[in-house]
């Protein structure tokens, strides 16, 4: 992903408008940003981030305004401020707001998007060895942190529900019908504004997506990604809330948050796992936990989904 710095210019008032911020951008809101701006309105508000849902239009129909200490949501614009320093404290729920054109207003917020940064991490090319390495690590990681035993993850809004396990196992397997039955009762499954089952399945599904699409003879997993994303997106909108269908969408593109995408690249070889861990599993209430399950899943699968492409190879050979 594209590093953040502070931008150092000082951006022009719009006309009749406060002094603007800047931002960077996830590439994922080009269809957004870029158009003309249209009307949407603030679903919610917390000190390090700010949710705005565009009326009409196609997916991704919620953007995130966070801080530069939050977490950072394949939907989201990073603005140059901490939450210490509470830019969106005069911003009710409920309000209007504006979004294209390059910019993002809601209130006295006035964001100008100076920068842009990529949601699809590239985790280069991996052969299953490499990726059953990677796996090996993160299952290590994962145990060291408390959140994998002997019995699975712990933790997690869906701790001791039998459809995670049931997903994930009809994932490795390659059981379609199996995967997306388990994948729909998930959806929407639990609280909050992003509810368990839905982190589950973005986890799992950018997982899928990406290592599927690294790792050699990976064509499987990316295939398995394509159909459960079509079936846990077809009718999100009404199943979920709105910030967690665009987050399914996201993922089911390839899309993932900034710390799902540390931990693949982990898996990837491309960076030490110990922080990125630690940062996957403290995001949020439960959210950190669920993604971890899905990331796990995701890689499970795509590692069984390629060792068995491969086997046909490897006894040719033999």
């Amino acid at each position: 992903m594209t590093a953040l710095v502070r931008d150092p210019i000082r951006l022009p008032a719009r006309p009749g408008g406060r002094p603007p911020a800047a931002g960077a951008a996830s590439l994922a809101l080009r269809p957004v940003l870029d158009p003309p701006r249209r009307a949407a309105r603030v679903i919610a508000v917390f000190p390090a981030a700010l949710y705005l849902e565009m009326r009409g239009g196609l997916e991704p129909r919620v953007l995130a305004v966070v801080t530069s200490d939050a977490g950072r949501l394949p939907n989201a614009v990073v603005v140059v401020a901490t939450r210490r320093e509470q830019p969106f404290r005069s911003i009710r729920e409920g309000g209007e707001a504006w979004v294209g054109d390059g910019w993002v207003e809601a209130g006295p917020l006035n964001v100008r998007i100076r920068r842009w940064w990529d949601p699809s991490p590239a985790l280069g090319g991996m052969r299953p060895a490499a990726l059953a390495k990677g796996v090996h690590t993160l299952e290590a990681e994962l145990t060291a942190a408390g959140a994998l035993t002997a019995a699975g993850l712990t933790g997690g809004g869906l701790a001791g529900h039998p459809d995670p396990v049931s997903l994930a196992g009809s994932c490795a397997a390659g059981d379609l019908a199996g995967a997306v039955e388990a994948a729909e009762r998930i959806v929407g499954l639990g609280p909050g504004l992003t509810p368990s089952g839905d982190d589950i399945l973005c986890g799992l599904l950018a997982a899928l997506r990406l290592v599927g699409g690294a790792v050699r003879h990976g064509e499987p997993a990316v295939r398995l990604a394509d159909w459960l994303g079509a079936a846990v997106t077809a009718d999100a909108g009404t199943r979920t809330t709105a910030l967690a269908a665009t987050l399914l969408h996201c993922a089911a593109a390839g899309n993932a948050g900034a710390e799902v995408a540390a931990v693949l690249r982990c898996v990837a070889g491309r960076e030490p796992p110990g922080a990125a861990v630690r940062r996957l599993l403290a995001v949020g209430h439960t959210s950190g936990a669920d993604l971890a399950h899905g990331v796990l899943a995701g890689c499970r699968a795509a590692l069984a989904l390629a060792d068995a492409a491969d086997l046909p190879s490897r006894r040719v050979h033999a």
